[in-house]
């Protein structure tokens, strides 16, 4: 398996709720290493740019409006295959059919209020992890308990 570093924000819905440290600790308990961590407040410029792919489209005006509402939690984890490790912790996006046992089957009712945005491939990751870090923010390093989750350690 390939390590990979994914980006994960916690979205303002998730802040306002106060479910940023369940968010990121299911993740951490999942085997992944968080190598970068912000608190942030989102301007309309970045939200622009990370949603760039859906310009154009009706509900874009609303994504960024949202994104921009709360101060969100910028995460980057890293680990063996972590982009799809993530996207099957945080589940479907729209909650409604997300399995129970997945961050949005078990917080979340509706598609707009989804609680956690996750890389959907590993470019997606690195491109999105840019936007959001710089290189000097990412902290590399080990965890004794690394050769216990991943073979490869």
């Amino acid at each position: 398996m390939a390590t990979e570093r994914t980006l994960v924000l916690v979205k303002p819905d998730a802040m306002q709720r106060g479910l940023a440290g369940t968010i990121l600790q299911r993740l951490e308990n999942r085997g992944l290493r968080l190598i970068g961590l912000k608190l942030m407040q989102v301007e309309t410029d970045l939200a622009r740019r990370h949603y760039a792919e859906h310009e154009g489209k009706p509900f874009f005006a609303g994504l960024v409006e949202y994104i921009t509402s709360s101060p969100i939690i910028a995460a980057v984890f890293e680990g063996d295959s972590a982009t799809g490790a993530v996207r099957n912790s945080v589940g479907s996006t729209n909650p409604s059919q997300a399995a129970a046992g997945t961050i949005r089957g078990d917080f979340g009712l509706e598609v707009g209020r989804n609680l956690v945005h996750a890389s959907d491939s590993p470019e997606s990751g690195e491109r999105e992890t840019a936007l959001f870090f710089t290189p000097e923010e990412l902290v590399a390093w080990s965890r004794d308990t690394d050769r216990w989750i991943s073979e490869d350690a």
